[in-house]
């Protein structure tokens, strides 16, 4: 099946949800460009006054497509994998200008860009038994989608340094603890609860919401732009370094990586 990206009209909340059940919703080009014309068009849209971002199914987003990866490997054409982070790029910022909240709804696992995606959202609802994890570095990759400069907003930088070098899980309750997960909720319920919560926000003053985004916003535009070029180049410079070719060839064997230790 196609991987799509479903949008649909609950009142006056957008929903879109990532819809590739056969790779655990695993992202796409088509996805990051439907996701661009989708934020572009609900931040004109007077009759929109809040955005929910879920999965389909039981997974929020497993991230990157690792067979994809490979391909782009064995095709060697660094500017063609520059073009695709720049698409991804081009969605998380538009999430960040947008000036409707925009709630992520997590069930399962977020993972890879599909982490980075969840925490490029104003709001963040999760399951209890909802996962986070910066798995890039467990293929030899460095993170892209602004993972790098969310986690550090959001948290110690030693435990983000952590995720990041140890691509371990890191579950909902823990993040809730510490501030990054707004609502906690059941399993099954995130994308009721943030449908809610999203209801609630666009009966609001919505003007002045979206002044007060922009604000939280605009203080640190300049070094997330900066930031997402950085992530392009480090990722790309990753893809096509030895270590991303063992890590990648690995996990679809799976089998363990075996990295050279020179």
């Amino acid at each position: 099946m196609t991987p799509r990206l479903l949008s649909e009209r609950r009142g006056a909340v957008l929903l879109l949800r990532i819809s590739n059940p056969a790779a655990r919703n695993a992202l796409h080009p088509d996805i990051y460009s439907a996701g661009l014309a989708a934020i572009a068009a609900a931040d004109d849209d007077p009759q929109i006054g809040a955005i929910v971002i879920a999965g389909e199914g039981a997974t929020f987003c497993a991230g990157g497509n690792v067979q994809r990866l490979r391909e782009s490997r064995e095709r060697g054409d660094r500017d063609a994998q520059r073009r695709s982070i720049d698409a991804l790029h081009a969605w998380v910022a538009a999430l960040h200008r947008c000036g409707k909240p925009v709630i992520a709804a997590v069930e399962g696992a977020a993972a890879g860009a599909g982490c980075s995606l969840a925490f490029a959202c104003d709001l963040l609802v999760a399951a209890d038994d909802a996962r986070f994890v910066m798995a890039y570095v467990r293929i030899g990759l460095t993170p892209d989608g602004g993972g790098t400069l969310a986690l550090l907003e959001r948290l110690p930088y030693p435990l983000a340094y952590e995720l990041i070098a140890t691509g371990e899980p890191i579950g909902a309750q823990r993040l809730h603890a510490l501030g990054v997960v707004n609502r906690l909720v059941p399993r099954e319920r995130a994308l009721d609860e943030a449908l809610q919560w999203a209801d609630q926000l666009a009966a609001g003053p919505r003007r002045t919401l979206s002044r007060a985004k922009a604000l939280l916003r605009s203080a640190d535009a300049e070094r997330w732009q900066r930031q997402l070029q950085a992530e392009r180049e480090s990722f790309v410079e990753s893809l096509f370094d030895a270590d991303a070719g063992e890590g990648i060839s690995a996990f679809l064997d799976k089998r363990a990586a075996q990295f050279d230790r020179s």
